[in-house]
């Protein structure tokens, strides 16, 4: 038999009925009443996920991608971007779900605030089937951070409400333009001019990669003002409205990229020709603000790639349950077995590595967390967002072989999951930029240090088994490994960081693997001994078959 689709029909799939892992994180992380309240909206945003929006970006992705509508029928620039009718309700039922809003003022049900972990959650859901939408609900998500924290009264009561909207009020999505031509990832190399008027601020010149043009309500932009100096010290942050009353705000989309994958979301060349503008902050510390914006669209970046390897994983186990070959179903073979088994540890603990992270961060962004819990954040949205986007691909990857021939078909989900999967190395900091900002902590921080610390402190709390010894064991290798990076000079450190930070992100998550075996038991504890071992390669030839031995268990067979 050969099987024409790897899944279920939509209406019958749920992203988030069977994710045990999820609904342990989010019990862990939240009160009790928002976690009821969050276990309801899930359910129902993960049969909506898996069933309606996946079909819309399936069209959107093969026929229904963004589109420029330049000029009207007079000739007149209008900068115009269409979008299809189902990607606008998408667009609509996420926003609702408060997956931004939320974040910043209260859920009427609840009486209180949400936070990030509830907002992720969403946003993991999401990504299973829309990663490229994920992407502006990213922006937005940016702009709020932003708005909430730099700017003043005026300036928030103007965007931030609308930004938030969860159907109460117009929705702005937002954006966040940092790219030029010139530029790159140098962003102190920007040109943007911010020249001062009567009427207040307005911008002139381009931004060479602007995710999310046409569709943003408001964009926030760094630009550098008359007699500012050079570099990235020079630049200010500021909030450009897409219109004003009605009309464009001195800016055109000289064309959208024509991108691999993620063609969901527009991407665009934009032009500004006095756009009024409003300042954001402190005019010295624009970049500054950018970059901290830049850390959330980071964790955004390690959720999205998580929520693909969730996808590739279901689309290749399922496929696998139902594809015979040779008399025998595939999940028979104990090679299969062995690969379905190795991705399900590794994605099982990822994700609860992510939310770890994601924990923390909220108490970073509410002030509940002292200097080194700041430094330790950077650290961890680093090395998370590089170890994850690298395992969004080999994820895809390994579900398209699993397929066969069929994963490389357009009429099944695994080359869009490999498209999309492969942006979100390049996103939000490549795995370069990411070293980078790896020798900045340890030379400034000594973030090495308070790394170990913290693994330390973990270990230390768990029964002493062959597993955590052997762990114990790589915190001491990791450690003197670091502690010599720390001295060498700029361009050994600048070779050997990438290395680093994947043996770091080994160990986090390996030790996240122990603490899940030990207060959970259950599918847990042989994954994490499935995961010590892949990870640091200790079976020999020959040896104990722990994969095929613990498939039937795990895999609820």
């Amino acid at each position: 038999m050969v099987v024409l689709k790897g899944a279920a029909p939509s209406g019958e799939r749920n992203f988030y009925a069977k994710d045990e892992t999820l609904k342990k994180i989010l019990a862990k992380r939240l009160p009790e009443e928002f976690f009821r309240y969050a276990d309801r909206e899930l359910h129902s945003f993960g049969k909506l996920a898996a069933g309606d929006i996946d079909e819309r970006a399936r069209h959107t992705d093969r026929e229904g991608a963004p589109k420029l509508e330049k000029y009207n029928r007079l000739g007149e620039d209008i900068s115009r971007v269409w979008v299809n009718e189902g990607y606008k309700k998408t667009v609509d039922e996420t926003y609702k779900t408060g997956i931004v809003g939320y974040v910043h003022k209260e859920i009427p049900q609840l009486g209180r605030k949400g936070n990030y972990v509830y907002s992720f959650a969403q946003g993991y859901l999401l990504s299973q089937s829309e990663p490229g939408f994920y992407c502006p609900v990213t922006l937005t998500m940016a702009t709020a951070y932003l708005l909430n924290h730099y700017a003043d009264g005026a300036v928030k009561e103007k965007f931030l409400p609308h930004v938030c909207a969860t159907g109460d009020t117009e929705l702005f999505e937002g954006a966040t333009f940092l790219t030029e031509r010139q530029g790159g990832s140098d962003v102190g190399a920007n040109v943007v001019q911010a020249l001062k008027t009567d009427d207040g601020y307005r911008l002139y010149g381009e931004k060479y990669f602007a995710s999310n043009a046409g569709m943003a309500g408001v964009a926030m932009v760094l630009a550098r003002m008359q007699g500012a100096p050079d570099g990235s010290k020079g630049l200010t942050l500021f909030a450009v409205p897409w219109k004003v009353d009605g009309a464009l705000n001195g800016i055109k989309i000289r064309r959208l990229k024509d991108k691999l994958g993620v063609r969901a979301v527009p991407s665009g060349e934009v032009e500004f020709d006095g756009a009024q503008a409003f300042v954001v902050g402190d005019p010295k510390s624009g970049l500054k603000y950018m970059m901290e914006a830049l850390n959330l669209s980071r964790i955004c970046n390690a959720v999205a790639s998580i929520g693909i390897m969730k996808r590739a994983l279901d689309e290749a186990t399922e496929y696998a349950e139902r594809r015979n070959a040779f008399g025998k179903k595939l999940t028979d073979f104990p090679m299969v077995q062995d690969s379905l088994m190795k991705l399900r540890a590794k994605q099982e603990f990822e994700t609860a590595a992510i939310f770890d992270l994601i924990d923390l961060y909220d108490r970073v962004t509410v002030g509940n967390a002292s200097p080194d819990e700041q430094v330790l954040n950077r650290l961890l949205i680093a090395v998370l967002k590089k170890e994850s986007a690298e395992q969004a691909i080999h994820f895809s990857h390994e579900s398209i072989e699993m397929h066969g021939g069929n994963g490389y078909i357009e009429d099944f989900i695994t080359p869009r999951l490999l498209r999309d999967a492969q942006v979100l190395t390049v996103w939000e900091g490549t795995a370069n930029i990411l070293g980078l900002e790896l020798i900045r902590l340890v030379n400034k921080f000594s973030a090495h240090e308070l790394f170990i610390q913290h693994i330390e402190e973990r270990l230390e709390k768990l029964q002493t088994t062959k597993d955590v010894e052997l762990v114990k064991g790589k915190t001491e290798s990791l450690q003197a490994e670091l502690t010599a990076f720390a001295e060498f000079d700029a361009a050994l450190q600048s070779f050997d960081a990438k290395g680093l930070m994947k043996k770091m992100a080994q160990l986090f998550e390996n030790t996240i693997a122990l603490e899940w075996a030990e207060q959970h038991g259950g599918i847990y504890a042989p994954l994490s001994e499935i995961f010590t071992e892949l990870t640091w390669e200790t079976r020999t030839t020959g040896g104990d078959m722990k994969t095929v031995k613990w498939f039937e268990e795990v895999m609820g067979r």
